[in-house]
């Protein structure tokens, strides 16, 4: 005998399992658990098996109500049970199951009557139940017995509380008809954690143990003490019925039955009884799955919506098709030019927004890192001037000159126009990386036809690389062109005449030029030790002769400033904790650089800020530290290297012409090879795409194979128009749902403050003219006006506030007590007897 009400909401409920599964996602409808809360011996139990619909808790001395059980229904195919506690065991004979609940109660709480909070954990498997879960608490005592703890009562609510503070938690409140409404420990908890009254049901058992005479109607009607859900009265098994053997069907007909004789009771009985509990769990269970329904739905049409324009796509897509496959390849390379295209010049859509690519890497190659290489191969003063006296030395040969030679001035610019080839064939093959780098990922959106991505990655690499050489021949030509003839007649070239003006002028320029900023950014200073505080970030300002840090980059509070006097820059090897990468500053004369410390580590996010820094302070005259070959070799002939006043004038002087003409040569060579480049390279392939790239495909093999398409891409497209389907089919079937179920609105709120106070204490109800203390008085008010008027509903009751109740006829002999607040005004048809 399973539960009727429930068994009809088990296909509303695999209607939308279905649904979901069909497109791979969980229905997570968390339906609510059932508590059953109330004193020892109120017919908790009796009511949980009642609405599983099976026999299968343990009777007498209040076994099970020492420790919690917690059920588990889950829908299945076959009915069995099984225990947390002995897990892989199937108990198809409830009767073992009965023992097994007493068995273990006994094991962890003693034969004594002692108590445990430790639940039991016991699972369920039928076909006539929900997934759902359902608490059968200890009933409530007041009286310590057996081995049972001094403050019992104190540690059962602390029980009960942990369930029933849940929002997902119905509560069950089970009070016996023939004790004290008032003085209901379970509706004095149910209001403790549910103010609003909006998960308690008022059950009201043992109808048919109420003395002769007396009746529980004025409760039932929700007259006497209100519950915004009122309340559900229902006659459970005796223990008669119980040691008889009676099943739960033959006690429900006999529920029945009580309640369609009981002159107190039969004019609502069809809102009475296990049935009508049933009812309104059911009730519950829809709502809560009505309401669960729109955030379903709203995920449900923005994946259909999402899906929308690829399914109409792929709707009678036939791959084999030879003029979709012509289109599809129009439509291809189309798509990758005009995607090169926006990569390289810039565009607003499908910006990236977490790294430089592109046409702003190339950019930055031209005018950061190009720059950078080009500073770099500048050698350092002394280095600069000994190869000055050397030259001019040779040239004079045996003789002692008098004047200063132009050839050593040729000699020594020529070697420095030389040492240009190197970044400037450099800055050729970072660009070119760049261009593969982004033919790459524009072909990313080849990835469903794989023999034709292969075939324009190959083209236009093979392409790249065929201009490669000639921009580099180009680029080696404008520094042979440099080399072929010096310009001494430049219009900025300071010529032997204004050279030593020059050096002056010079000297007092980098002075006047000391506060000019030339790099601003956030470093880390990585070697600040962990007793002072770890590695910080701070704000850096590189000016010409200083490098000053603050605590922000409102450069208001300036932590230190340090002169550049001396300083070089070298690398450090990144550590294997460390994500950032570090270089570091270091004083040549082996002085402290900061603080205590010889060197300053300084770390940045990606290596390409690193190279930028090292490139501001190389402007600032910070030159990277040399490897140890060239510096022993140059220390060996720097120690034995001497001039004489002379022969020092006319280094100056060389120094001063070299310098001269070779800003120059860097101002044309950094302004000529990025020009060259996006001439022959850069310019060159868009053309070659736009123009060459189809008649390329064409010619490299068959059409038909290059656009057959992927695997993957062909389950894509399946997968995509299944899923479409699937969405379309569980809206429709929510939208059925929501059509086919009927939503009971929740009652209005009701004067339930006689249930208030603190959770130990009691209160008595409120003097009322109309309502008795106690439902087992045995004494119902006199009459005192008429009853409510036909059609329309009397106030409160579980029963009144629904459609479908029966109006109870007028009984001139007794009519039922009403609140005068909320007491309709009587008819003018009728008259009060």
């Amino acid at each position: 005998m399973g539960n009727r009400g429930m068994e009809d909401l088990i296909p509303l409920v695999n209607k939308l399992q279905d649904a979901f599964s069909s497109i791979g996602q969980a229905c997570n409808l968390d339906l609510p658990q059932i508590a059953v809360v109330g004193g020892q011996s109120a017919g908790k139990s009796s009511v949980l098996e009642n609405f599983v619909g099976r026999d299968f808790l343990p009777r007498g001395s209040g076994i099970v109500t020492r420790r919690p059980l917690v059920l588990q229904l889950i829908s299945a195919n076959t009915e069995w049970a099984e225990f947390l506690h002995c897990k892989g065991k199937k108990f198809t004979d409830f009767d073992e199951v009965r023992q097994e609940i007493e068995a273990e109660t006994d094991r962890a709480t003693g034969a004594n009557k002692g108590i445990s909070p430790i639940p039991i954990n016991l699972r369920v498997y039928s076909p006539h139940v929900l997934n759902l879960t359902l608490i059968d608490l200890p009933g409530i005592t007041k009286v310590p017995v057996g081995d049972q703890p001094v403050d019992i009562e104190q540690q059962i609510r602390e029980m009960i509380m942990q369930f029933i503070t849940r929002e997902s938690c119905l509560i069950l409140a089970v009070t016996p008809a023939n004790s004290d409404l008032a003085n209901s420990d379970a509706l004095k908890l149910s209001k403790d954690v549910d103010t609003q009254g909006l998960r308690t049901i008022g059950v009201i058992t043992k109808l048919d143990l109420m003395d002769e005479g007396t009746d529980a109607r004025e409760v039932l009607e929700n007259k006497l003490l209100p519950l915004r859900r009122g309340y559900i009265g229902v006659v459970n098994r005796s223990q008669k019925d119980i040691d008889g053997k009676k099943d739960i069907k033959a006690a429900l007909e006999a529920e029945r039955k009580f309640f369609l004789s009981h002159p107190a009771y039969r004019n609502f009985a069809e809102k009475m009884g296990t049935p009508r509990l049933q009812k309104v769990l059911n009730q519950q269970l829809t709502n809560h799955i009505r309401d669960t329904l729109p955030a379903f739905r709203s995920k449900l049409q923005s994946q259909l919506l999402a899906l929308d324009k690829e399914a109409e796509e792929y709707r009678g897509y036939r791959p084999d098709d030879p003029s979709r496959k012509t289109k599809q390849l129009l439509q291809m390379v189309q798509q990758f030019s005009v995607d090169f295209e926006k990569r390289i010049e810039g565009s607003g859509d499908q910006v990236d927004t977490v790294e430089l690519s592109g046409g702003a890497k190339i950019n930055r190659v031209f005018h950061e890192r190009f720059p950078f290489e080009l500073v770099k191969m500048e050698c350092d003063e002394k280095e600069m001037r000994r190869e000055i006296s050397y030259a001019i030395k040779n040239i004079h040969g045996i003789r002692t000159g008098l004047f200063t030679p132009d050839m050593a001035f040729e000699a020594i610019v020529k070697k420095q126009i030389m040492k240009l080839k190197e970044p400037c064939v450099k800055c050729v093959d970072m660009v070119i990386q760049e261009l593969i780098n982004t033919v790459r990922q524009c072909s990313n959106k080849l990835d469903s036809f794989p023999t034709l991505r292969e075939e324009t990655e190959r083209i236009v690499t093979s392409h790249i690389r065929d201009r490669e050489s000639r921009a580099k021949d180009q680029v080696l030509l404008l520094i042979d062109i440099q080399l072929s003839y010096i310009n001494t007649n430049h219009e900025d070239f300071i010529g032997f005449a204004n050279a030593q003006q020059r050096s002056s002028q010079t000297n007092k320029s980098q002075s006047a030029a000391g506060n000019q900023v030339i790099r601003k950014g956030w470093l880390t200073i990585n070697n600040i030790s962990i007793m002072k505080g770890g590695a910080k970030e701070y704000w850096f300002v590189l000016t010409a002769e200083s490098l000053s840090w603050f605590k922000d980059d409102e450069e208001k509070e300036k932590k230190y400033m340090l002169p550049l006097d001396n300083l070089k820059v070298r690398d450090v090897e990144k550590s294997f904790m460390s994500s950032k990468h570090i270089f570091c500053i270091f004083n040549t004369e082996s002085r402290n650089v900061y603080k205590d410390n010889r060197t300053l580590e300084l770390a940045c996010d990606s290596q390409e800020d690193v190279d930028s820094w090292k490139s501001s302070l190389l402007r600032a005259g910070v030159y990277p530290e040399k490897t140890a070959s060239v510096e022993s070799e140059t220390t060996t002939t720097t120690d034995n290297f001497s001039m004489d006043p002379q022969l020092e004038r006319k280094v100056e002087t060389i120094r001063n012409l070299v310098d001269s003409y070779m800003a120059i040569v860097n101002k044309c060579i950094r302004d000529l090879i990025p020009k060259t480049i996006m001439h022959l390279m850069i310019i060159n392939v868009k053309d070659f795409i736009n123009a060459e790239l189809l008649a390329q495909l064409y010619s490299a093999g068959d059409q038909n194979s290059l656009m057959d398409e992927s695997q993957e891409q062909a389950q894509r497209r399946d997968e995509v128009l299944r899923t479409h389907q699937a969405l379309k089919e569980a809206l429709a079937i929510i939208g059925d749902i929501s059509t086919s179920t009927i939503t009971v609105p929740l009652p209005p709120p009701v004067d339930n403050s006689w249930v208030g106070g603190t959770s130990g204490g009691r209160r008595s109800p409120p003097p009322s003219p109309t309502a008795p203390r106690r439902m087992s008085s045995g004494q119902r008010p006199a009459p005192r006006g008429a009853p409510p008027p036909p059609n329309r509903p009397g106030p409160l009751g579980p029963f009144n506030n629904t459609a479908d109740s029966p109006q109870a006829p007028s009984r001139p002999n007794r009519a039922p007590p009403s609140i005068p607040s909320r007491r309709p005004p009587p008819s003018p048809t009728r008259q009060a007897p």
